[in-house]
């Protein structure tokens, strides 16, 4: 049985390529065990899925793909069933509307939620399905499971019989959506959140072209064709309920690996593989303040802080102090981000439901500038009865913290968030497909009574200007090498964010 991973290539901007963490871990769950697995990396491979899959023979091919890249999911999945392959798709989208995909014929499976024991389940599961689905002559299906390994040709599609086994195989798979003989689809128990994350296999790193894809960050860094950028997971989960996160996968609650753990990989990641640079994708890492700091020392211990790392995702203002940032100066960090959202008191409270103060804003900012990292700054325009008022708050506020990167975003309603739930109630959804929702797209993604849909979009790119069209800013886009190294692309940028279209 071979398994073959796959993340749809990402059409939407985007100068950013980095390892598809989630992938890694369902690797490694499936080579622990027992199955040979690879990883088909859209963004970066240099064949078409379409030869890879003529090249070498999947039994199985697995796609995970966020709400922006589903319909490149349905692509890759249409392409893999030509070759033969079942086909079993997961990912934040298809968590959330599993009915969507199941009802395409090119989608056999889904897996929601975290799926490293749903996956390992599944393939276990149809590797022992007998292929005979009469063997007695009568049309009865035998249940017995075969103990050899199933040699599925590739011409060979997913059977009814296959599909359903009267609920037999499949219904014991918590977390799977699937279709009974009769193509009907049905959705099993959700699985519950794996408390031990210490219990799962790394991912499998070494599945990943490591060779191809660039540093983390290439606005603020310049654009590093060979970085050798890996990313880690800390934790899982949220607990806090801002309104345009849906957490499908990693859930409300927040889940920690031990500090022991985690040292473990980042060791590996640091002195077996070369890492150039880290990014902890964590949802929000320093929940637990004490046990970030204890992070922190651990690295410093091990002497892992020779290769810089960076917050991805940004870290909680209110789970900081000046310890801290002084602790993960020490221990490498480069670069720390932090969500501000808004700037506008209302807006923070009422319709993002930020659980933070400006005065924690402005803490953060101060004490992590004072101890030497880099600062980012995320900031959403056209939240719910945004104004022009409301807005400008919101760059004034960028002004004032003055991050290295401030990244300014347009609101976009994902399904299964209270945004979703709230444009599809009051407003109007300008979505024509699940593309527009690209969080890097120029436009805004709907229209809502007393908000201006063009105003959000002046007062974005006037956030742009106002903040990167000044004379330090300036001055050192011109100095940097990377700006004329990769002049055509940053005059792209330049494009797009600052002109009005």
């Amino acid at each position: 049985m071979k398994i073959l991973l796959v993340s749809p290539e990402a059409r939407v901007w985007n100068s950013r390529t980095h390892i598809h963490n989630g992938l890694g871990y369902l690797a490694g769950a499936l080579l622990a065990a027992g199955y040979a697995t690879d990883i088909y990396d859209g963004a970066v491979e240099d064949e078409s899925l379409d030869a890879r899959l003529t090249r070498e023979h999947f039994d199985v091919v697995g796609i995970s793909s966020p709400t922006p890249l589903i319909n490149e999911a349905w692509q890759y999945a249409r392409i893999a069933k030509q070759h033969g392959a079942v086909t079993i798709l997961g990912g934040p989208h298809l968590t959330l509307m599993p009915d969507e995909s199941m009802q395409k014929d090119e989608v056999d499976f889904v897996a929601r939620g975290e799926a490293e024991g749903t996956l390992v389940e599944f393939v276990r599961a149809l590797e022992h399905l007998t292929p005979d689905p009469s063997p007695n002559g009568r049309g009865e299906q035998d249940l017995t499971p075969d103990p050899s390994p199933m040699r599925r040709g590739e011409n060979l599609p997913l059977s009814h019989w296959e599909r359903g086994l009267g609920g037999e195989v499949w219904a014991r798979i918590k977390g799977l959506s699937w279709k009974d003989a009769q193509a009907k689809i049905q959705h099993n128990p959700d699985r519950p959140l794996n408390p031990d994350l210490d219990a799962l296999p790394l991912p499998a790193y070494h599945l990943f072209k490591i060779d191809r894809y660039t540093n983390l960050q290439p606005l603020t860094d310049g654009l590093d064709p060979h970085a050798r950028s890996y990313t880690i997971v800390t934790s899982r989960g949220c607990p806090y309920k801002c309104t345009y996160c849906s957490k499908p996968i990693t859930g409300d609650t927040w889940r920690a690996r031990a500090v022991e753990n985690v040292v473990r990989e980042w060791k590996m990641l640091v002195e077996d593989l070369g890492a150039t640079e880290i990014g902890v994708t964590d949802d929000i890492w320093n929940l637990n303040l004490k046990r970030a700091k204890e992070l922190c020392q651990a690295l410093l211990d091990h002497g892992l802080n020779k290769a810089p790392w960076v917050t991805v995702h940004g870290m909680k203002v209110n789970h900081t102090d000046a310890e801290l940032f002084t602790l993960m100066k020490r221990a490498g960090c480069k670069r720390v981000g932090f969500g501000v959202e808004s700037g506008d008191e209302d807006i923070l409270k009422r319709v993002v439901k930020k659980a933070q103060t400006f005065d924690q804003v402005r803490a953060a900012f101060k004490n992590a500038k004072a101890a030497g990292l880099q600062t980012m700054g995320f900031f959403i325009y056209g939240m719910p009865g945004e104004t022009a008022e409301t807005m400008d708050k919101t760059t004034q506020l960028a002004l004032e913290l003055d991050p290295d990167l401030a990244h300014f975003m347009i609101a976009a309603p994902y399904p299964g968030t209270v945004l979703w739930d709230t444009v599809q109630r009051e407003g109007k959804l300008y979505a024509q497909n699940w593309h527009d929702l690209a969080i890097q797209s120029d436009h805004a993604h709907f229209d809502f009574p007393g908000m201006d849909p063009q105003l959000v979009e002046q007062k974005w790119h006037e956030a742009y200007r106002r903040f990167y069209f000044r004379p330090k800013r300036l001055f050192k886009r011109l100095t940097s090498a990377d700006t004329w190294r990769n002049l055509p692309e940053r005059m792209r940028d330049a494009q797009r964010f600052f002109v009005a279209k």
